[in-house]
């Protein structure tokens, strides 16, 4: 049994914490109330009273602009994340079924022009610095949540100090819906910190009082695509473990109608809902499933999971790997006897899916090797018409 701390939006134990609980102890250490929008973020910076400031000044001009007869459409939606594996496939979505699509991304030397050639607006800000955030709000119905920090960041500081700001000020701005992407069993493994945090942020969404709609995710197929087709492809080591965790993969293409649908339907708002492949899959299934469509043997690295484990530990023993020792938490859950996936014949019919509509695993490496081999092919028969032989 656990209580909830209001000042942590942690759960706590009612017993005494064991190791790795103590370990979260610098997790989601934001001290808000999601109800009371004067409440300082508490980031330990500066940037909280400017954010407050610019968050209400926003906040202003959408009224400004609604009571001059110009209300903000529900085809305006923001998107956060628009250049991830799920955010462009969100974005591309989103324009085809007509909506205006404004993309959060951030500052970088190679712009996201492909969003901009889709018909989408890009917008630059960062949720590490909220001061930003509040002016890509204007005009917005409606926010859809992909963002993830990237490997190299610590994982507080935009899975949850930026996500925590974001659902602030979209509070502040009258945001009339918010669409949250969170993991599946998120709830069920506090000693990892990602699904932890994944779970308060959750929690702060709900207790927010927007209208919104989480989605907690199982697995992409597209990123199975680099780990393991084309490693085999190019004859290169491929990385398994010996668990038999299983993942029920979807199609980010699957995903993203599937949100759409759920936005659409009133029904859905407050809900809780987990979107999950038609089959769950090994490791090694996945591995011998590319090995079939390749036509070639992969070369496997089979890593033990208690290597997993022992790194982990050890990484604990430095402050400057604790990062690295938090994403080990993350593989060491997805390495151990666990199945991420759902039956999802209730969500078909809540949703109106026909569950035939949903691209199986096999079907989605089949094209894509299909594909791959055709150019490959195609390739080497140029390269033989234009050789040279003396």
């Amino acid at each position: 049994m656990a209580l909830l701390n209001p000042n942590l939006n942690l759960r706590l134990p009612l017993t005494a914490p064991s190791q790795s609980q103590q370990q979260l102890s610098w997790r989601c250490n934001v001290a808000v109330a999601p109800t009371n929008l004067g409440t300082r973020l508490g980031f330990g910076s500066p940037l909280s009273t400017c954010f407050r400031v610019r968050c209400n000044a926003a906040a202003q001009a959408v009224n400004v602009a609604v009571g001059s007869g110009t209300p903000v459409r529900s085809t305006n939606i923001l998107v956060v994340g628009a250049t991830g594996t799920l955010g462009r496939q969100i974005v591309r979505r989103a324009l085809d079924e007509g909506y205006d699509v404004r993309c959060l991304v951030r500052p970088r030397p190679a712009p996201a022009d492909f969003l901009r050639d889709w018909g989408a607006t890009v917008v630059n800000a960062d949720l590490s610095k909220p001061e930003t955030i509040p002016a890509t709000l204007v005009g917005v119905h409606t926010v859809i949540d992909c963002a993830t920090g990237r490997p190299e960041e610590p994982i507080k500081t935009v899975d949850w100090e930026g996500k925590v700001a974001l659902i602030q000020c979209a509070k502040a701005m009258g945001i009339q819906k918010y669409v949250f992407y969170s993991i599946h069993n998120c709830d069920k493994h506090p000693e990892v910190p990602l699904m932890e945090i994944k779970y308060c942020t959750e929690k702060f969404l709900r207790d927010s009082g927007i209208n919104h709609i989480t989605i907690r995710l199982c697995g992409f197929m597209q990123g199975l695509i680099g780990q393991y087709a084309v490693p085999i492809l190019e004859e290169k080591s491929v990385w398994g473990t010996d668990a038999p965790t299983r993942i029920a993969y979807m199609d980010t293409q699957d995903i993203a109608r599937l949100t759409f649908i759920a936005l659409r339907n009133e029904k859905m708002n407050g809900k809780l809902l987990t979107f999950a492949g038609p089959r769950a899959w090994t490791t090694q299934e996945v591995i011998t499933l590319c090995e079939r469509l390749a036509g070639q043997d992969a070369n496997v690295t089979t890593v033990p999971v208690s290597i997993l484990r022992f790194t982990r530990q050890l990484t604990r023993f430095f402050e400057w790997t604790n990062d690295v020792a938090d994403r080990l938490a993350f593989s060491e859950v997805l390495t151990s006897d666990t199945v991420f996936s759902v039956p999802m014949g209730e969500t078909y019919n809540l949703l109106g899916v026909d569950s035939k509509d949903i691209v199986t695993l096999e079907k989605y490496l089949q094209d894509y090797f299909t594909n791959i081999l055709k150019k490959l092919k195609d390739l080497k028969a140029q390269s033989k018409q234009t050789d040279i032989y003396f």
